[in-house]
């Protein structure tokens, strides 16, 4: 079904990973896809179209890029409906060994970038709009090596509850995904460890690894659909039971 007929979204970090799965389920879903990475996404505008899809190269950590993307999002496609924060970068290293440079990356690109898009939208998405942040299960489950990740992604969770308080009186809803999708830098942190990927899918409901578009996308287009109208502030666990090893 259709259900973002005539919508546009905002995903960012959208060029491979599960922000593509995401702006496929949105695509197909009938919405209008803009995609800031610093990566190209020729494929997607290759198969949704150049008429459905705007990807720009951006720097999510400079203010004056997510302002102009907008901007720039604005003229093509008249608006911002959806906004999805999607992307975050981060180092995979023991506590001991995190530099200043280590907390700079997953502070800059995960809740910093992520207020930045916010307020660049929000006069957009002001009576109707719908932001959708990702967190990470791994907040409450912990996984060693992770700690400037869990820091951020713990802060976009704050983020969300403190933006969908403020904001809903404004008309937009703020509510937030905590997706089990093997990402490329959880692979290989995988890979490190042998064996840590099956013990946690042996604990899993649904012992299997989350699809980006048809679990986590679709999620992501019930949040920006009419019939999560009156859902704000909350998070989906979209990881097969994952919550349930906290």
């Amino acid at each position: 079904m259709q259900t973002l007929n005539g919508k546009v979204a905002i995903v960012t970090g959208a060029a491979g990973g599960v922000g593509r799965g995401i702006a496929l389920a949105l695509a197909h879903a009938g919405a209008r896809v803009a995609i800031p990475d610093i990566k190209p996404a020729d494929d997607l505008v290759a198969e949704l179209g150049a008429e459905n899809v705007l990807a720009k190269i951006c720097d999510i950590r400079d203010s004056s890029q997510v302002n102009a993307f907008v901007d720039e999002v604005v003229t093509k496609f008249g608006t911002v409906d959806i906004l999805v924060n999607n992307a975050m970068a981060s180092a995979l290293v023991p506590l001991t060994e995190t530099s200043d440079k280590d907390i700079e990356l997953a502070m800059s690109t995960g809740p910093m970038a992520t207020l930045y898009f916010m307020r660049a939208c929000y006069p957009h998405l002001v009576d109707g709009g719908r932001i959708i942040n990702l967190r990470s299960g791994s907040e409450v489950t912990a996984i060693p090596n992770f700690v400037t990740y869990i820091a951020a992604k713990s802060a976009i969770a704050g983020i969300t509850r403190a933006a969908a308080r403020e904001w809903g009186r404004s008309g937009i809803t703020v509510n937030a995904i905590c997706p089990f999708v093997l990402s490329d830098s959880a692979a290989a942190e995988f890979e490190k460890h042998p064996g840590q990927l099956d013990n946690i899918l042996a604990n899993l409901s649904i012992p299997r690894l989350g699809h980006a578009e048809n679990d986590i996308g679709r999620a992501v287009v019930y949040l920006a659909g009419p019939d999560a109208s009156y859902v704000t502030g909350t998070t989906i666990s979209v990881d097969g039971g994952a919550a349930f090893m906290a």
